[in-house]
């Protein structure tokens, strides 16, 4: 999964149900999150295709034997897996990988099919991965915790693979004449639009989608299924080139950086370099927010671009991702150089003409391109860190010095904790004495802070409760590169830092936190499941919690993982469950072989339970040993308990 900024302008009170824009664009972003990851196999799959087959640069009929099996079942599987592992991490990739291969058989195989030739079954892969990996959560949500000691492994993996079996067979011939119908349906209609000269007009609701960030769902949901089983057929495809054509955002910008005026032209030729080489097109997007009709200029453009393609007969072998003229040729069939460069300059051209006639006509000032980059940003849903320096700026969501900095976690004493410790020591080092870094739950959030810090999967809930902070989502708790983006953040908004401290909400440490008796130096759990319950077990052996909150640890593992990274996890109980703490205190248990928790690696297991904050010293000190390799080095051989406690404490 993705980490992003955004501000936050929602209040506990006034949360709105996102509108059908908002539902479109993250329907869209799943199925980007799907594609992107292995836009490197397809890219693979095009060059292979675009050098050895009969009629390539190098035929080699060898090598060529490598397309078919490739973009019949590889590239397929690839993206079923992908989304399953979104929806459930490796278990779903696993299963939805599996899954798919009854669709793939269907649509591909004589027995089903005679002699048409089959289709690629992206849609299929996009479809199965996902609803195969969403069913398997919710079954095993049913038996979670009702599996007897020791049957863990037997149950999960023949559930896994029962599920796989049956999902398979259901997609073969349940799903599979669907999608048959389906991609014949839009095959038609894509040809419809060819042979009655209208595919440039399809410009008319691309290029708007871009500027509204809808791009994702017609590129990825339609235009790449549909283009590769073209490409598959015919060699090549004018679909992946309806999107993501760099020509009519270059016109737009080289006009503003010739009739533009302030900002905007003074920053249009750095966008446009950007634009056109880096293929990061949301560059242009603030241009045209700001004066919405220059929308008119990159239709065009599209259109222009479109016609000339269609013209020429020209296409592309695979995807172009980004959307950067090297990427565009390289996947250029050998032969259509000419009439692909027609294709993009001319559609560059018409966009620069049409373009510059608005901005000559237009008697008005240039509208406030800060406010039109923040404005693309609210509705991308994150920050957009090119167009922001393109802008002039990465804090313009900001309106004065960052003072106060809180991690916020669902109970507020044991994630937050320790990425609130390692947080406060980077800026520490940066210098920064007045700035201070806390951690607090979610349910006690305000909006007394200038930064708010949470686990991506708890970010919308610390959104609703603030109405001022910028939001940074983690991932990792341990060791996120966003924490290096905060400092910077910091230093931006405050000037060079000077000071030798930062505030904290700690008091002095206890060694009697960790306890002797807590520390098992080889547990005996195999599973995530069970090193919660070993670590929570040992909590409760000190008196320190009711047996009510080892069930409070499991609840909170499902709804946000405790995993921090480099080798540790921390399970602690939901925010409810404080009530069922009767002291403080923290369990230590070592895995030397690992266990698997949630897809990652992990050989140190801590529990905890935070009845106040004396804890927090003793969390801040776990996370200064976890950020350095040495320190972990030295509990994996550390041999007794009290090599343990001393290296922590």
């Amino acid at each position: 999964m993705a980490t992003t900024t955004t501000t936050s302008t929602e209040t506990q009170t006034s949360a709105p149900r996102p509108g059908l824009r908002v539902r479109v664009q993250q329907f869209g972003t799943f199925l980007s999150n799907m594609i992107m990851p292995n836009i490197g196999a397809i890219i693979a799959w095009g060059l292979i295709t675009a050098f050895f087959i009969p009629d390539g640069w190098v035929p080699n009929e060898k090598i060529a034997t490598m397309v078919g099996p490739s973009i019949f079942y590889l590239l397929p599987i690839l993206i079923a897996y992908t989304g399953g592992k979104l929806v459930y991490d490796v278990r779903g990739g696993v299963v939805g990988g599996f899954a798919v291969i009854g669709v793939i058989m269907a649509t591909s195989d004589p027995i089903f099919i005679g002699d048409d030739g089959g289709a690629p079954m992206f849609l299929g892969a996009m479809i199965m991965g996902p609803l195969t990996a969403l069913v398997m959560k919710k079954l095993d949500a049913l038996w979670s915790h009702k599996i007897r000691p020791g049957f863990e492994m037997l149950v999960n993996n023949f559930s896994a693979g029962i599920l796989a079996a049956l999902m398979a067979i259901g997609g073969m011939f349940l799903l599979a004449p669907v999608l048959r119908t389906v991609t014949d349906w839009l095959g038609d209609a894509v040809n419809t639009l060819v042979d009655n000269n209208l595919l440039p007009l399809t410009s008319i609701f691309i290029e708007p989608a871009k500027v509204l960030f809808l791009n994702n769902a017609i590129n990825h949901g339609v235009l790449t299924p549909l283009g590769i089983q073209e490409a598959a057929r015919e060699g090549q495809s004018v679909l992946f080139l309806l999107e993501a054509n760099p020509g009519p955002g270059l016109g737009l910008l080289l006009a503003y950086s010739v009739f533009g005026r302030g900002l905007a032209k003074a920053s249009a030729p750095g966008a446009a370099i950007i634009q056109f080489f880096g293929g990061i097109h949301e560059v242009y997007f603030p241009y045209v927010l700001m004066k919405p009709k220059m929308i008119l200029a990159t239709i065009a453009g599209g259109m222009t671009g479109i016609f000339l393609l269609v013209l020429f007969d020209v296409g592309l072998r695979a995807p172009a991702a980004p959307g950067s003229i090297f990427a565009v040729y390289a996947q250029t069939p050998s032969g259509d150089f000419f009439g692909i460069t027609v294709g993009v300059f001319g559609a560059a051209l018409v966009s620069f003409l049409v373009g510059s006639l608005l901005l000559r006509m237009d008697r008005s000032e240039d509208g406030d391109l800060m406010h039109a980059t923040a404005a693309m940003e609210d509705m991308k849903g994150k920050k957009s860190v090119a167009s922001s320096t393109i802008a002039g700026g990465g804090t313009a969501t900001l309106t004065g010095p960052i003072r106060d900095i809180v991690f916020a976690c669902d109970a507020g004493m044991g994630s937050s904790a320790m990425g609130a410790s390692v947080l406060r020591r980077k800026i520490q080092e940066a210098g920064f004495d007045d700035v201070t870094v806390v951690n607090k739950s979610i349910a006690s959030l305000t909006d007394d802070y200038d930064v708010v810090v949470s686990h991506q999967d708890l970010t919308d809930r610390a959104r609703q409760k603030t109405s001022r902070a910028v939001h940074v989502s983690v991932e990792n708790f341990m060791g996120s590169p966003r924490y290096d983006e905060i400092v910077e953040m910091v230093e931006a908004s405050n000037g060079a830092g000077a000071g030798s401290g930062v505030a904290a909400e700690e008091e002095s440490s206890s060694g009697e936190l960790l306890a002797e008796q807590s520390v098992v130096l080889r547990g005996f759990a195999s599973t995530r499941n069970e090193a919660i319950t070993e670590a929570g077990e040992l909590l409760l052996d000190v008196g320190a919690v009711d047996r009510s909150y080892l069930q409070a640890m499991h609840d909170r593992e499902e709804s946000v993982s405790t995993h921090m990274g480099n080798g540790l996890a921390i399970p602690h109980g939901t925010n409810e469950a404080k009530s069922a703490i009767h002291r403080t205190a923290i369990s230590f248990v070592r895995y030397p072989d690992g266990i698997d928790w949630n897809g990652h690696q992990v050989k140190f297991v801590i529990g905890i339970a935070g009845a106040g904050k004396d804890h927090l010293p003793l969390l801040g000190q776990i996370a200064q040993v976890f950020t350095d390799q040495d320190k972990v080095a030295q509990l994996e051989a550390a041999r007794t308990v009290e090599e343990v406690r001393r290296i922590l404490a």
